[in-house]
């Protein structure tokens, strides 16, 4: 799973958009500079942790503030949703329907039994996009919100022994195919194509000093 993810606002911007849109950088270095040295968590009944999230707009993108798990019968979800297997979306490709990219500079997982948290990034420390599935949800007070889980994929051999999942990274390239063909079970397996291109690239580094990362983390 991806347990946390994190924002930098020193970011490069080369990695998310082919075209990349003004506002949307702008908006993710404001929302960064705001919470820098926060790991970004799951949104919860009495925490709302809204993150930005980019989501197709008329003929382009946009970048709207987002529910990191479902909202079920006015509440978070009982089960786990803030990650989305994608050998679930292939066996069942209706999940496909509504995408959305999650921008990152780094996410974060526990390497068991350790214990000790790492940090993956990509080697140039770059603004990146997870592939994200999305679907509406309303809290117990009628607020609507868009609500998104993090496609994750079987993690590759020089990072399987930290963790065994990573997210689904969406290069430049692929962005707006993620973002806006068609749903179907294409798409998932042209994204998990397309993120294999960046493996050799995604680098992990230890947090052996960071003792309240969990704290922080949920």
């Amino acid at each position: 799973m991806c347990a946390s993810y994190g924002l930098d606002p020193r970011f490069t911007d080369a990695e998310l958009l082919a075209e990349a849109d003004a506002d949307v950088l702008e908006g993710l270095r404001v929302w960064a500079a705001q919470n820098a040295g926060e790991t970004v968590r799951p949104t919860g009944k009495n925490l709302r942790n809204l993150s930005p999230l980019i989501v197709p707009r008329d003929a382009g993108t946009t970048l709207e503030p987002a529910w990191w798990g479902y909202l079920v019968n006015g509440e978070p979800a009982k089960f786990p949703s803030i990650n989305t297997r994608s050998e679930r979306l292939q066996e069942r490709p209706g999940g496909l329907k509504s995408r959305a990219i999650v921008p990152s500079t780094g996410w974060f997982e526990m390497q068991k039994p350790s214990r000790v948290w790492h940090e993956f990034a990509l080697d140039n420390r770059a603004l990146f996009g997870m592939a994200a599935v999305t679907q509406r949800g309303r809290t117990a007070d009628g607020e609507s919100f868009t609500c998104y889980s993090i496609v994750m994929r079987s993690a590759p051999a020089h990072l399987a022994d930290v963790h065994d999942r990573m997210p689904v990274l969406i290069p430049t390239a692929f962005a707006q195919d993620w973002l806006n063909a068609e749903a179907g079970r294409d798409i998932i397996e042209e994204a998990l194509l397309a993120a294999a291109s960046l493996d050799e690239r995604v680098t992990v580094t230890p947090r052996e000093n960071d003792k309240g990362e969990a704290d922080r983390l949920f």
